[in-house]
């Protein structure tokens, strides 16, 4: 008993030696830098877990189908609004300009933006504007092609946004009319990052096609959470989509 109990305090004792010896020539102890490894990895997962909640709050904030559901901005605007206006192939185009006539002159400058293989938007608009010189044409790809993919279509949507990206961040519109060629959503999307880091609200007014009576198209379900002011032309469909405003037929 007595050879095992002095077998016990040498131990301990060389335990200590070795701890105090570790601390004099600067090592930490591995037990100590285990702990202390696992302590910073819970603070920087604490760290990461509050960004991530402080970046949906602002998202939150900022959504009107999330933040103010059913109310649309009231303020009237005096000045000049600079528009940016999305058109597309066939009927969105005719649609959009048969909209632009009932608007006032307020609405200048205005930018038109439109796919690259749209030739028939280009046609129509040039028959527009021909009497004015306020007013200016982009061109970029078209995010979906009519019967592609939705897969392919991921990749040029992501294409067409990157493309857009300049366009919006450096033109800075203070409104984006767009009635549903796909075309308007990498568009739409890009004018958050001004509106989500305080820069600038760029108001989203999205009107649905004439032709969508029982249901909304495929860019309108997008929209439809992100856009500010959201107008249908048929009665049934604000019935089913509370966030829509009907506005009886504007062409």
């Amino acid at each position: 008993n007595q050879h095992g109990r002095a077998l016990g305090c040498l131990n301990v004792g060389a335990g200590l030696a070795l701890e105090r010896a570790l601390e004099s020539s600067g090592r930490t102890p591995s037990y100590t830098r285990t702990h202390t490894i696992a302590h910073s990895h819970f603070a920087m997962l604490v760290y990461v877990a509050l960004a991530v909640v402080l970046a949906l709050l602002r998202l939150w904030y900022i959504l009107p189908s999330l933040r103010h559901p059913g109310t649309h901005p009231t303020k009237t605007r005096t000045g000049p609004c600079k528009t940016l206006v999305v058109l597309g192939s066939g009927g969105h185009t005719t649609e959009m300009l048969r909209m632009l006539r009932c608007v006032g002159q307020q609405y200048s400058p205005r930018t038109y933006l439109m796919s690259e293989t749209d030739t028939i938007s280009a046609r129509k608009l040039d028959g527009f504007e021909e009497d004015s010189t306020d007013f200016s044409v982009v061109r970029i790809p078209r995010s979906r092609e009519v019967r592609q993919s939705y897969l392919t279509s991921i990749l040029s949507t992501l294409w067409a946004t990157w493309v857009c990206a300049p366009l919006v961040l450096k033109n800075m519109p203070d409104l984006i009319l767009v009635n549903g060629p796909g075309t308007c959503v990498p568009v739409c999307l890009l004018s958050y990052i001004p509106r989500y880091f305080g820069f600038k609200r760029i108001l989203i007014v999205y009107v649905e096609s004439l032709c969508r009576v029982e249901t909304l198209s495929l860019t309108g379900r997008i929209l439809y959470f992100i856009s500010d002011r959201f107008l249908v032309q048929w009665p049934q469909l604000q019935l089913k989509y509370p966030r829509s405003e009907f506005i009886g037929r504007l062409v």
